[in-house]
This record gives C-alpha cells, structure tokens and sequence, in this order.
C-alpha cells in the first residue's frame, strides 16, 4: 500500500478506536448528573448508590478515552503535513479552543467530583457533574465544528497557497457542524441509554439490587427513547445538508446514478457500480428521494453519473453503512418504547425475554454510530476539505510507506489493548454492581453524606 493509504487506514484505525469511548462519556455524564441530581432532591440513599455505581463506570471510560485522543491531533503533523500547512489557520482554531478550554474545564471539575465527596457541599458536588457533563459536550461541539468546516468550507479566503480565516463566525455558525452536532452527541445519549438499560437488564434478571436497577432502567428508557427519536430528526436536517452541499455523497448513499426530477426511492436496491447502474430495484416510491433530500416532490437530485469518476465516493461501503445506521436507529426507537412501556407498567422483572434482548442490544449503538462515521468520511471522498482540498494533497511529502507501517501496527496494538482494558473493565465493574467500587474511588457511606 502507498502512503496515502496507509494514512488514511491508521487515521480510520485511531479515530474508530477513540470513538469507542466518546459516546459513552457524552451521555453516561449527563444520566450521572441527573442521578446525583435526584439524590439531592430526594435526600434517597438509593440515588446515591446509583451515581456512584453509574459513577464509576464512567470514570473507567472517560479515563482510557481521554488516553485515545491524544495521538490523535499529532497525525495532523505526522501523516498530514500538507493539509494542516494548507489549512491550519482554520482548522487549528476549534481544536485550540477546545483543548483549552472544554478539556480544561472537563478535567477540573472531574477531579472536583471524584474527590470532592465529604468535602464540598451537595450542591457543589452536583453542580461539579453538571460542569463536567457540559464541557465534555461542548469539547465535542468544537471539534465536530472543525469536522463541519471540512464538511463545507467557510469563512475562507485562498491567499499565499493557503487557505485564510476571514470570518470566525461563518465557522461557529456553520449550519453543517451543528447539524453533526446534534446527530453525534444525540447518537451519543442513545449508547449511553442502552448501556445503562442493559446492565440495569442483567443485574434485573439476577434480582440484584432490584429497586435501583429498575429506577436506573426507566431514567434511561426515558432519556433513550427521546434521544433515538431526536436522532431520526436531526437525521433529515442533516440528509438535507447533504443534499445541498454534498450531492454526490447524497447519491452514493441512495446508490443513484441517473440525475432527474422528481426522483424516486427505491425501498430495495443493490448497486452495481462497474456498470454504472442497480442490478436491483425494488418497491420506487415515487418522488420519494426528492422528498427526502429537499422536501419538494419534483426537486432535481443529481446522480452519481453527474460527478467525474475520480470525484465519486466509493459506493459500496456508503450505501451499506447508510442503511445499517437508519436501520439500527428505527430498532433503537422500538426498543426505548418498549422498554418504557414496560418500565412504567412494572412488567420488567417479569420480562426475561426482552430483558435478556436489551442486554444483547448494547453493541447495537456502538455499531450504528461507526457506521454512521464511514457514511460521513467515505462520503466526502475524495476530498479531504469538501470541494477545496482532494485527500491525496493532503498527506506529508516525505513520509515513506515503511514508517506509516511501523506506526500504523503500533497504534493498532496499543489502542486495542486500551479497548480490551475498557470492556473487561466496564464489564467486571458492570457486573459487580454497587458497593463494589474502585479502590479510592467514589467511597463514601450514605449516612456520611446526608
């Protein structure tokens, strides 16, 4: 493999590997917070034993998900010289502010939380959790506002072979980088209800901690069912960004090859992309895709015959990602609700069967929002700056093939080791329960703290 392949394979590898943490920190902060919240309303033991069981386990995934990401900024000078002298003066400014201020801001109030108990008040203490859910998602608004500007470039001007800032606000207002917002971090809260659902699943299966456990179930039912719905909107705003700014990721994702009017949607199709063309198509609703892309039944969408060869994304894999994400997101909605339903009619405990499905369900987001990724990069293929820069420009002049390798194989061990400690540790802890914390760590008595 050349150079430019290989950088591209090892930024896939750390990014997929990094993003295994994120959505879970985005989401389990937030149902922590809520947690503590209702302790001190309540003034309930039982919620002080849930925050910081549920505590721990998102200690345990915000620590190793804080090691990913370091490495991962250091490709931009390493494998990616190029497109950060090309573009750095923009691209650079989000991530500055990110790391100095969300991360700062994170990691602060974190050390306030994990060793604050006793010592501050409640209310200090709660409004610690809620700091740090708040910096942990606006440390993600700054970097998916960065992925947004290379989604669709603006507030730029090309002067001395580079491309200049002009406009800070036309970055931070960048219609495209909200929208990825809202899909990421909602995607992010649908994980963390699922997880929180299917440990809660287990431990209700076992009759372990059952008051607790079905009180966690139902929070996170509540939170997951409104957030995979959220999802499916936010989805439409952001297939109508596609469409307008990104017509042949559009294409590639709908496998559309023949640009016309009042576009059909083809419920069941299979691409044939060495003959330009489906070799099946099944159920057309009629206008359908010009509805769906522009909300306009006889709106023009444009097929992917109308792009150069070398300008096309590769179709397969878009094609597959795409209706594997919308897929898992229409079962996250029918299993929220189910859930809630059950929850809120006291069915749980005696409902093995779904209990034992939300179990089994927890991979399912994790899976939904890696694929939603590959939709999202291998779309905007070939270019790595949307319409300015093409990935090939992008990678470092006097980078060999023999050293991309060498550091490809060792990010590869080192991050999958860090995953296989995350899992073993999620699960052992998981499976554990409360009043089995982390030497340290979250120990403090409920008599103490009231």
């Amino acid at each position: 493999m050349d150079v430019l392949s290989l950088s591209r394979l090892q930024f896939a590898v750390t990014a997929a590997f990094h993003f295994l943490f994120v959505p879970l920190t985005l989401g389990l902060s937030i149902l922590v917070a809520f947690m503590e919240t209702r302790y001190l309303r309540t003034d309930d033991p039982m919620y002080l034993k849930m925050t910081k069981f549920w505590g721990k386990l998102f200690l345990i995934n915000f620590a190793l998900g804080v090691v990913t990401g370091i490495t991962m900024e250091f490709q931009f000078g390493m494998n990616w010289a190029e497109y950060s002298r090309y573009v750095g003066d923009i691209f650079g400014a989000p991530l500055a502010i990110e790391a100095t201020a969300a991360f700062f801001l994170e990691s602060t109030f974190i050390g306030l939380w994990v060793f604050g108990w006793n010592k501050v008040s409640k209310k200090v203490h709660v409004l610690s959790i809620w700091l740090v859910a708040f910096a942990t998602n606006l440390s993600a608004l700054w970097i998916l506002l960065a992925n947004g500007w290379m989604q669709r470039p603006v507030g730029y001007v090309l002067r001395n072979g580079r491309a200049e800032m002009t406009d800070f606000g036309a970055l931070v207002t960048n219609r495209f980088g909200w929208v990825t917002f809202g899909h990421t971090v909602l995607s992010g809260y649908v994980l963390a209800a699922f997880f929180v659902m299917g440990i809660s699943a287990y431990h209700l299966l076992r009759r372990n901690e059952v008051p607790l456990f079905r009180s966690s179930f139902r929070m996170a039912a509540v939170f997951g069912l409104a957030s995979a719905v959220l999802v499916a909107a936010v989805g439409d705003l952001s297939g109508t960004q596609v469409a307008r700014f990104q017509p042949a990721k559009l294409a590639a994702m709908e496998s559309f090859w023949d640009t016309r009017s009042g576009a059909p949607f083809t419920v069941l199709s299979w691409p044939d992309a060495g003959n330009e063309k489906n070799a099946i198509e099944f159920l057309p609703i009629p206008k359908g895709l010009s509805l769906m892309a522009y909300h306009r039944g006889d709106a023009e969408v444009k097929g992917l015959t109308a792009f150069p060869r070398e300008e096309r994304p590769p179709v397969w894999p878009v094609f597959l990602s795409f209706r594997l994400m919308v897929g898992l997101g229409l079962v996250f909605i029918l299993l929220a609700f189910v859930g809630l339903v059950k929850s809120l009619r006291g069915r749980l405990e005696t409902s093995p069967r779904f209990l034992h499905l939300i179990l089994l369900a927890i991979p399912l987001p994790y899976i939904a929002i890696q694929v939603g990724w590959l939709v999202t990069e291998i779309g905007r293929q070939p270019w790595i700056v949307y319409g300015l820069m093409k990935t090939s420009a992008g990678v470092s002049a006097s980078l060999r093939s023999s050293q991309v390798v060498v550091s490809l194989i060792g990010f590869t061990l080192v991050y999958g080791l860090l995953a296989v400690m995350d899992i073993y540790l999620l699960v052992r802890y998981g499976k554990r329960g409360p009043d089995d914390g982390l030497p340290g760590i979250l120990k403090s008595t409920p008599e103490k703290e009231a």
